[in-house]
């Protein structure tokens, strides 16, 4: 299939079909650092590749003074209990050790080494919107690189949140539903503040691609974990806004490139039937696949994404609902990569019913011993329903991430 454009989200490797990994760090932003953009673009504003390091080191040591923790290759290996359980191979690669407890504060570091980068005024304002954990981490990672940030929440957001928040010297702002608002009214505000001159700062690729380059080194951690071992079958990953799905497709085709891969994953995305937007918009999207080819499809969704994404109007109420709370977004803003990685390999897009959202919770804090909550075995969650509805075969090697 062809390959999507900058435009559509897709990034691309700098490093072009090899995999140069550093193996004498833990740290992934110097481990993979020749397969980053960052490491590239301080180059080609004349700076050397010990600069960079120096700038990863500055800033991650500032991260663990106000974390408790700075970033590392977080653990990615079999789980035999839960495999046993579910007749299936898993192997589970665990973010709740990175810093700020998930996976998003890969993306926002990997935005502020294109700050540095940049070398953009300090003075101009960061903005993110978030429900939770992105904006915990953009707070985080903003406060380590001294820069003010906008944070955009839901009236809803958990009170601990918004303390944490407030202690990280986020400026918040709240931001309740309009009269006949389609789609998340944050993210409406927070484009409100970057047309008025705010930095995106946000998981969020359609607004700022840069945040897919440290996404990628999730996907660069499961692929060396899984070497000398053998190919996944199936990779489920759990889709909110689609920057973690996003980065992960991105990493596995960079590395399927390089051949360090074998062959590709059939990649299962999962929503939940509380909210399910990219489900709506693949049906959109296959649909047309079978009339015109899907390269052509995708090339349709490209040129018009809102014919194929469209805003999710939940059935009851006027919130999407579930307890995976950090995966309901509105809109799933960076769905065409999603989208392509389905596409190429034969996947799809799963919505797991609520009562198998929390039957996956329990059985990950019951087979395993990762303090997960269910927004992250949402992807579980896929895969329990896609192997009743024989999707995934018996004895088949899976990969979820928590």
């Amino acid at each position: 299939m062809n390959r999507l454009t900058s435009e559509s989200g897709w990034l691309g490797s700098p490093a072009g079909p090899r995999f140069d990994v550093d193996d004498g760090s833990d740290n992934p932003f110097l481990r993979y650092r020749r397969l980053l953009w960052a490491h590239r673009r301080f180059a080609e504003s004349g700076r050397s590749d010990g600069d960079f390091v120096t700038a990863v080191e500055r800033l991650d040591r500032r991260v663990a003074e106000i974390d408790g923790r700075g970033f590392r290759v977080t653990p990615s290996g079999p789980a035999p209990g839960l495999s046993r359980r579910l007749g299936v191979e898993l192997w589970v690669k665990d973010e709740t050790g990175n810093v700020t407890g998930t996976h998003k504060a890969r993306h926002l570091m990997g935005l502020a080494l294109h700050l540095e980068a940049d070398a953009d005024a300090p003075q101009r304002r960061l903005a993110i919107a978030s429900c939770g954990n992105a904006a915990l981490a953009a707070a985080t990672v903003a406060r380590a690189a001294d820069r003010p940030l906008d944070v955009f929440i839901p009236p809803w957001a958990d009170a601990y949140i918004v303390g944490a928040l407030e202690a990280l010297g986020a400026d918040i702002g709240v931001c309740p539903r309009r009269p006949g608002e389609l789609g998340d009214p944050c993210f409406s505000r927070f484009r409100e503040a970057t047309s008025a001159g705010s930095l995106p700062f946000c998981a969020v690729a359609v607004e700022n691609l840069w945040t897919i380059d440290g996404g990628r080194t999730l996907a660069f951690e499961m692929i060396e974990s899984l070497a000398g071992t053998g190919d996944l079958d199936a990779l489920f990953v759990q889709v909110g806004g689609g920057a973690l799905a996003s980065s992960v497709v991105q990493g596995f085709v960079e590395a399927a490139d390089a051949g360090v891969v074998g062959r590709l994953p059939a990649f299962y995305m999962v929503q939940t039937e509380g909210c399910a937007p990219l489900r709506q918009a693949w049906e959109r999207l296959s649909s047309l696949g079978a009339e015109v080819g899907m390269d052509a499809a995708l090339e349709a969704a490209e040129a018009q994404p809102e014919r194929f994404m469209q805003p999710w109007a939940p059935p009851e109420g006027d919130t999407p609902q579930s307890i995976a709370t950090g995966i309901l977004d509105d809109v799933t803003y960076d769905w065409l990569p999603i989208a392509w990685g389905v596409a190429a390999t034969g996947g799809d897009v799963v919505v797991a019913p609520e009562h198998l959202v929390a039957e996956a919770h329990a059985l990950a804090r019951r087979w395993t011993d990762v303090p997960v909550d269910p927004t992250g075995t949402a992807g579980l969650a896929g895969l329990l329903a896609a192997h009743r509805e024989g999707l995934v075969a018996d004895g088949a090697r899976v990969g979820v991430l928590f």
